[in-house]
């Protein structure tokens, strides 16, 4: 008996996007501007929950300047965000309206949980708090500190935007990539502002 062998399917540029198109020396030039202009044009939806809102606030202000990474607008609409930066504990009650939110963005999109609350519920460990927003939506970056001050949050942007712009977070859509960055204000682990 002879064995019938199944050519492999044909990509299709309609369905699968840039990973549809065969890479020659144009179309793997054109997956890379694809990539950079990504990782520089995030737009970040406003989701300030607690303390660490007001350092993602002063991070969009003058003196730090988000707006030189391309992120100076603050989305209202999920629709047209790509970007979530999770600021502050998650209450149960928020936790569906954060996902709602997640859900309506569009894709490709990415998660940024800014602070120890948001992170791991911090020091509230009760039964009105998530433990940790990755129980909710897929965590790509982590910045901790309780509140991480503005150079921490612009640290965690510029992780984010690297691994974007080298195509790991596309790899995983079921989970987050859950990159730990550095604090980068001065602040110890042991140390809070209160």
């Amino acid at each position: 008996m002879s064995e019938i062998s199944v050519p492999p399917p044909e990509p299709n540029v309609l369905t699968d996007g840039l990973e549809g198109l065969q890479h020659n020396f144009i179309t793997g030039q054109v997956e890379e501007v694809v990539k950079w202009a990504r990782a520089r044009s995030c737009w970040p939806a406003t989701f300030g929950l607690a303390c660490c809102a007001i350092e993602m606030m002063a991070t969009g202000g003058a003196h730090f300047d988000l707006a030189r990474y391309g992120m100076e607008v603050f989305r209202a609409s999920p629709r047209q965000a790509d970007l979530m930066i999770v600021a502050g504990r998650l209450s149960q009650k928020m936790a569906p309206i954060l996902r709602r939110i997640y859900d309506q963005m569009m894709e490709p999109k990415w998660v940024i949980s800014m602070g120890v609350c948001a992170s791991s519920g911090g020091m509230f460990n009760n039964y009105a708090l998530v433990q940790g927003v990755d129980q909710v939506v897929p965590v790509d970056v982590y910045a901790p500190g309780c509140p991480p001050g503005p150079e921490t949050l612009l640290h965690a942007i510029l992780t984010l935007h690297d691994k974007i712009q080298t195509g790991e977070l596309l790899q995983r859509r079921s989970q987050g990539a859950g990159i730990i960055i550095e604090q980068r204000d001065g602040q110890t682990a042991t140390s809070m502002v209160g």
